[in-house]
């Protein structure tokens, strides 16, 4: 649930087949995404009030460049990004925190997991005669 190629590495490690290791790696990022988005809010909220209190910047040079992906490709260019950039919890908390709406969250971030989950377990299938997945 936390680092999205893990699923696909351990799957084909364990000698689960493709289908099962891709399902599984979607609804490991999946549940994240419902359980991170729907507390998410709150804690953003909570985070942005730290911040403040400690006379912090609200915006570092790494959320200004995320604002900027977002304004560029809106929520499907975090989704895309998020498997492989943000992890699942970072790009559902920057999607949170950009007030997208959940529903979109869900859905984008979906299609993202079918993607990587199948370009990730296809990519770890391809070399898996490879000495690091062999017990």
């Amino acid at each position: 649930m936390v680092k999205f190629f893990g699923g696909p590495l351990a799957g084909v490690s364990l000698g689960i087949p493709f289908f099962q290791t891709l399902a599984l790696t979607v609804a490991g990022m999946m549940t994240t995404v419902i359980v991170v988005s729907g507390v998410g809010r709150m804690w953003a909220l909570h985070q942005r009030q730290r911040r403040e209190d400690k006379g912090k910047p609200l915006f570092t040079k790494r959320s200004r460049r995320i604002v900027g992906i977002f304004r560029r490709f809106g929520m499907p260019g975090i989704a895309f990004l998020t498997p492989v950039l943000f992890s699942p919890i970072g790009g559902t908390v920057i999607a949170t925190q950009l007030h997208v709406p959940r529903l979109r969250i869900v859905l984008h971030m979906l299609w993202s997991a079918l993607f990587w989950g199948s370009v990730m377990t296809l990519f770890v299938v391809k070399f898996s005669d490879l000495p690091f997945f062999h017990h």
